[in-house]
């Protein structure tokens, strides 16, 4: 196998045929940075690029040269060094073992501070809780920086140097993002939680990589409810002997209501290291006083931030990403994938344990200011985002396709409700974004408007497909592949495919794949993760096909896939045809093991009012064969109460799979409603003798 050899297979399905849903007017496509970075390079390699596919090609055939340019065009502050990889072009050292400007120094928060003189009194950070707009926030350009130096020398005061990890379990709050560019500023690694997972999921991820401080608030709100973080944190810094200290954040409780000491049994709960201090963020701010900042330079690779995969099948693994490969990449991202200019106003509805937050997060490095919002997005209804997203002029909106689809069922029309001018790209990611879900966008949420369905993930804090200012968008289609990468679709065999459903690859380097994992000193887990299925090519784990646009179409993770009679079925086709139905709120398919061969089961969520009666297995079954076919058709439906899901609101087939046979479900915290696991377990309807 070559990664450069390509069989194009023209036998598509119907469903994979385009149709237009947007798009952009001319006016647009010249005013994006995209077109101006088109501009520029085509005065510099005195060759005219006049559309995205070009210019994806030369990014891919150029990687080393195009990096660079993203480099110079987003102004990175750094001492750039070449060589720019110690791999030689067409070398034969693998792909994995690249190393992107290995002599060139940086620092991350100086990048996402430099914006800082220039919009010194304009909102760096807005924020909002639910239910409660007294709690709104902002802060200033130059307050962020100011609060930043503050948190720096605290830091600095208790040691904190290069290469110590900072942990972080804490809501999507403005603290948490000084918090960050503070470690990151002294060259401290970052890695974060959301205050929703609970002690054992903390500790099987910061166990692992031995933060020294560990910032927390002292509780959330979620759904109308207050919820203590304290008693949880007390409880897992039993089991964290590496932290030495604790910054608590009041959020739900003024901090005179944090230290006061109560009469009687009712003691309140301060917990603090075994071997350190608790200190209070206001107390934080009063003790150390304003100043300049002293960025820490450190190498391209250095790591900048451990992700976490969501452990649903083993213990979570330690992603380690790198300074400047998390940057550029970012860089390239915000500005010529989603236009995102100074002065815009960036949302994504996220914790602090997703990696959308760190993309987030990102933004400040393009100018943007940051909109951030904390609790459910629909308390008290499914309005207060898109309340938000007025009364703070956003640009991007980013959210999940789980999210697009539930406004939907409960019938929400922002187009009608909401005046929305200054937005311009609404984001989906998390999970496959349904094309009925594209048709919900342009005709409820605004007509003029670049969906971006995007797809990436955890592994490279970034997207392998993405959106782009230049091209129409499709029904059911991300834009295309990111520039860069060497996005391609596999048969098992390791041959390309075009228009034919495959595995998701990436056929060369690029500077934000990880430095590997924590705690993997051959990288061989990291090795195994990625780079075992075909040789020298990424694996990701997506089941897609490429468009004749030049878009990608996704059937949902490889490792979901269904395989009756062994043909090889996308669990996002079933979703597609099941979910818009009105009886149906929520569902989930997977694959069992019967009488030598794999069956469709298809569990449903039914909405309110209804029940699973036969006419209603018959419309879901007729719905599927029509527009899939006579093999999509399960063999099985029953319903259930609740679909599990990750934290950050993906699907988990492979779970359900388990249970169904009879499997240990390993880490069932890392779910946010692991309890929904008990209505698959030996359900009579699935065994060879149903008693």
């Amino acid at each position: 196998m070559t990664a450069s050899s390509e069989v194009e297979v023209m036998d598509i399905q119907n469903d994979l045929q385009p149709q237009l849903m947007w798009m952009p007017e001319k006016d647009r496509i010249h005013d994006s940075l995209l077109y101006q970075f088109m501009v520029r390079l085509s005065e510099q390699e005195n060759t005219l690029f006049h559309d995205y596919q070009q210019l994806h090609h030369w990014s891919v055939e150029h990687s080393e040269h195009f990096w660079q340019e993203v480099w110079d065009f987003c102004g990175v502050k750094g001492d750039f060094q070449g060589p720019i990889t110690t791999c030689p072009p067409q070398s034969q050292t693998p792909a994995k073992d690249t190393q992107w400007f290995p002599h060139t120094t940086l620092n991350f928060a100086e990048n996402l501070l430099s914006n800082w003189e220039r919009h010194a009194a304009a909102d760096a950070i807005i924020f909002h809780c639910e239910g409660e707009p007294s709690r709104r926030q902002h802060l200033s350009w130059q307050q962020l920086y100011w609060q930043t130096s503050q948190f720096a020398a605290y830091l600095a005061a208790k040691g904190i140097k290069q290469g110590d990890v900072i942990a972080a379990y804490s809501p999507n709050l403005p603290q948490t993002i000084v918090a960050m560019l503070a470690a990151t500023s002294l060259g401290a690694i970052w890695t974060s939680t959301s205050p929703d997972f609970g002690v054992d999921s903390v500790v099987e991820r910061f166990g692992q990589t031995k933060p020294k401080l560990l910032i927390c608030a002292d509780g959330y709100f979620y759904n109308g409810k207050t919820h203590n973080s304290l008693d949880k944190v007390e409880a897992m810094l039993e089991q964290l002997p590496s932290v030495r200290d604790l910054v608590i954040i009041p959020y739900t409780q003024t901090l005179d209501e944090l230290t006061a000491q109560p009469a009687g049994p009712a003691k309140a709960i301060q917990p603090t290291p075994a071997h350190g201090e608790t200190a209070y963020w206001p107390q934080i701010l009063e003790r150390f006083a304003p100043q300049s900042l002293t960025f820490t330079p450190v190498p391209f690779n250095h790591p900048l931030y451990i992700l976490y995969s969501s452990g649903t099948t083993g213990q979570p693994k330690c992603i380690v990403h790198s300074t400047g490969g998390t940057l550029l990449n970012h860089l390239k991202e915000h500005q010529l994938h989603s236009n995102i200019k100074p002065g815009d106003r960036l949302f994504y509805f996220t914790t602090c344990g997703w990696m959308m937050w760190n993309w987030m997060v990102s933004g400040l490095a393009s100018g943007a200011g940051l909109v951030l919002y904390d609790g459910s997005p629909f308390y008290p209804d499914g309005n207060v985002l898109w309340n938000m997203a007025e009364q703070e002029s956003v640009s991007l909106f980013g959210t999940s396709a789980k999210y697009l689809e539930a406004l939907e069922k409960q019938g929400y029309q922002p187009a009608t409700t909401h005046v929305l001018p200054a937005l311009k790209t609404l984001c989906s990611t998390g999970s496959v974004l349904a094309p009925e879900q594209f048709d919900y966008v342009y005709q409820s949420i605004k007509p003029d408007l670049q969906l971006a369905s995007i797809s990436g993930g955890t592994d490279i804090c970034g997207c392998f497909a993405i959106g782009n200012p230049l091209n129409p968008v499709y029904r059911g289609e991300c834009q295309g592949r990111a520039l860069g990468m060497d996005v391609r679709v596999f048969d098992d065999k390791g041959r390309s495919l075009y228009q034919q459903q495959g595995e998701l690859v990436c056929c060369n380097s690029f500077p934000n794949q990880p430095v590997g994992f924590w705690n993997d000193p051959d990288g061989s887990r990291y090795h195994q993760a990625y780079w075992d299925t075909f040789p020298n090519v990424w694996h990701h784990g997506d089941f897609v096909a490429l468009s004749e646009t030049g878009g990608l179409i996704f059937f949902g993770r490889s490792d979901a896939v269904l395989n009756p009679g062994g043909v090889r079925i996308g669990t996002a086709e079933i979703y597609r045809q099941v979910n818009p139905l009105p009886e149906v709120l929520d569902s989930i398919v997977i694959g069992q093991n019967w009488q030598n061969d794999v069956r469709v089961v298809l569990f449903i969520q039914l909405a309110e009012g209804y029940a699973l009666d036969e006419s209603l297995k018959q419309t879901i079954c007729r719905q599927i064969r029509e527009h899939c076919s006579p093999r999509h058709v399960p063999a099985v439906i029953l319903a259930v109460d609740d679909i599990p899901r990750t934290k950050s609101g993906k699907l988990v087939e492979l779970a359900v799979r388990n249970v169904v046979h009879h499997q240990p479900v390993k880490n069932v915290g890392a779910l946010a409603n692991p309890q929904a696991l008990e209505a698959f377990k030996n359900r009579p309807e699935l065994q060879d003798h149903p008693k």
